[in-house]
């Protein structure tokens, strides 16, 4: 979280349609935190977008662009790796953004599995709340074990690795 993913996948999906290329953007129904529809950034940067329930909603509705954008992809059912290669394999321009990490720490959803296949991975960091490091994962200060809780600095903080694992310490959560 705070790495700027959002931001980086509405400047590609910006540049596409300048290059007049057909794009369409997608996002998941539950992610509502700034709209309902568009995709938001945290810097307010926004772009339309269609909210899907289920990734295999995608193939019908992405199946005449030459671009499909895709945010909060590890909200997304596993059928996303199927839906990605497909649309891939077409010849459409496929931009997944996501968290590749839960707030535990581990593979969310089906980020792993779609960065194993994708031609190109940009991982972006954002910097340590704790010590201004680069920060790689999602520290949970909200009191929810929930594996999705939708928030932002009132639920999540960026962290490098040592403080999270500190923090991770601190709450129990490791011995």
């Amino acid at each position: 979280m705070f790495s700027g993913k959002t931001e980086e996948l509405i400047r590609r999906l910006n540049r596409a349609t300048i290059a007049r290329q057909r794009v369409e953007i997608f996002k998941p129904v539950v992610d509502t935190r700034y709209h309902r529809e568009n995709v938001v950034s945290h810097n307010a940067t926004t772009i339309r977008s269609t909210p899907v329930q289920f990734a295999h909603d995608m193939l019908l509705l992405g199946s005449s662009c030459d671009v499909v954008g895709i945010d909060e992809a590890q909200f997304f059912d596993e059928g996303l790796i199927e839906v990605c290669d497909n649309l891939a394999n077409r010849g459409i321009r496929v931009i997944a953004a996501g968290l590749d990490m839960d707030y535990l720490g581990k593979p969310f959803g089906p980020m792993p599995a779609l960065m194993a296949i994708a031609e190109y991975v940009t991982k972006v960091h954002a910097v340590c709340v704790c010590c201004g490091d680069i920060a790689s994962y999602s520290f949970r200060v909200a009191a929810s074990k929930e594996k999705i809780l939708l928030g932002e600095t009132d639920a999540y903080e960026a962290r490098c690795r040592n403080c999270f694992l500190e923090g991770m310490q601190q709450q129990g959560l490791l011995l």
